[in-house]
């Protein structure tokens, strides 16, 4: 199995921002939404951890427009971007954004009644500190979708992913993708951070060629709690 390389926690740059921003990720993040909504949540206080430019938040209060968004990231470049994008699109009374690190997050425990999670668990140095929050923060019974890339067997196998889902990205961008892959976790190690961190009834699966999900269905009804004020 190919070692782990950690990437910087954070990509603060304007320049790393705007290149993150200009990447296209709509079809993996609209699979990602779809994927929570039919997990059956309607309504209630849902947390982004790791939301960069906040694309997932925007897609989500759009196809649930019940739901109250939290939306946190360590990277203020990132959060400017973000900011504009809810101005452009009057999302900014639904979705709020919180410069803040995903390993001790600003908010008391048993929040929320879903949290999710878009490749932010490949960039924590220890995995199992951003789980160990997700677990403190989320209310019993609440619903969790974290999603990240899995790590390659070996260098070519991931010099192979880079080729099909990069090849017609600037090689900046091509280098984050690669430098990502190479800090991505297996599935053993996935799982072995989730027991550590506390987190019950969960489903660790490898769901394509390049990404891992853990996966908790709300219980016992999505979206109960009362909606921020």
């Amino acid at each position: 199995m190919m070692e782990r390389i950690l990437e910087p926690e954070v990509m603060d740059t304007a320049e790393e921002a705007q290149d993150y921003d200009a990447m296209d990720f709509t079809e993996v993040n609209t699979a990602f939404v779809e994927a929570v909504v039919a997990l059956g949540i309607r309504a209630g206080y849902l947390l982004d951890v790791g939301t960069g430019t906040a694309r997932i938040p925007r897609l989500m209060a759009e196809r649930l427009p019940e739901v109250r968004i939290a939306a946190v990231d360590l990277s203020a470049e990132m959060l400017k971007l973000a900011a504009a994008h809810l101005r452009a699109a009057r999302l900014e009374d639904r979705i709020s954004l919180h410069l803040a690190d995903a390993k001790s997050l600003p908010f008391p425990a048993a929040t929320f009644d879903a949290v999710i999670s878009n490749s932010i668990v490949h960039h924590i140095p220890e995995p199992v500190t951003v789980l160990r929050e997700i677990a403190r923060v989320a209310r019993p019974g609440a619903a969790l979708f974290i999603r990240d890339l899995l790590r390659p067997a070996t260098p070519e196998a991931a010099d192979a992913l880079v080729r099909q889902y990069a090849g017609n990205e600037s090689p900046r961008q091509q280098k984050l993708f690669r430098d990502s892959l190479g800090a991505a976790l297996t599935l053993d190690e996935v799982a072995a951070a989730a027991q550590a961190a506390g987190l019950t009834g969960v489903t660790i699966a490898q769901t394509s060629d390049r990404h891992w999900t853990l996966t908790r269905l709300p219980s016992p009804q999505p979206g109960m709690s009362p909606l921020p004020t």
